[in-house]
């Protein structure tokens, strides 16, 4: 198993890590459920939830990037034993009070403490957006890590080709916070290359005043994988 500390002093971590403390509080109570009811996204979790079923009897998911941990919860409403994963111990306290019965801890994707083929499923919704593209190779070979042959992994991220935004401040907060945003096609090289095949793709475009589309991957590891 990985050092679940390894990499924790990594720049751009410990910047996710202290930008998301700082700003934690406002965010989950702007966002307590950021799927809302999107049909789109409410079709995906369930399809991934039963595809992670047929990985496993009792399929275990991780939710990386689990923020107020809403995604957490409705996969369990799904079926699943989810469990959330987070970079700020802020927001996994307050994941862990509005959802008492399920798991959170505090990690990082870049070095999960998970045991190696061991989940049905990988799901992180809009957190691998942090990761710079350097990092996102070893982030991607520990979801490969950490899945059963056959489980799969479903990523979520707003759409747009080669787009870095650095943000100083966010609701009031002096925060230091880096977004990579990638297109469809990038993501799935890079989920290619890191030994999982790419099973689904979806494509939300611009809705009012939204200034980028929003894009799903689903991947899988080969039942044969190592």
């Amino acid at each position: 198993m990985t050092d679940p500390n390894a990499d924790l002093t990594a720049d751009f971590i410990e910047a996710t890590r202290s930008s998301y403390d700082a700003i934690a509080p406002a965010y989950s109570a702007e966002h307590p459920d950021g799927l809302g009811d999107g049909p789109v996204e409410t079709g995906l979790l369930t399809a991934f939830a039963e595809l992670a079923r047929t990985a496993a009897d009792e399929p275990q998911v991780a939710d990386v990037g689990s923020g107020p941990g809403y995604v957490t919860a409705r996969l369990n409403a799904l079926g699943l034993q989810a469990f959330g994963i987070d970079i700020s111990p802020h927001m996994v306290a307050l994941a862990r009070e509005a959802h008492p019965r399920l798991r959170f801890q505090v990690g990082s994707m870049t070095a999960l403490d998970v045991p190696d083929a061991t989940l049905a499923g990988v799901i992180a919704l809009y957190s691998t957006i942090h990761v710079p593209d350097t990092e996102l190779p070893g982030v991607l070979a520990e979801f490969h890590r950490v899945l059963r042959p056959g489980g799969y992994v479903l990523l979520g991220f707003q759409a747009s080709e080669g787009e870095h935004i650095h943000m100083a401040e966010r609701y009031g907060q002096d925060i230091s916070l880096d977004y990579y945003f990638r297109t469809p096609a990038e993501v799935a090289t890079y989920l290619t290359e890191a030994g999982l095949s790419v099973y689904a793709q979806a494509r939300i475009e611009r809705q009012g005043q939204q200034k980028w589309g929003r894009a799903f991957t689903l991947a899988h590891k080969p039942p044969t994988a190592g």
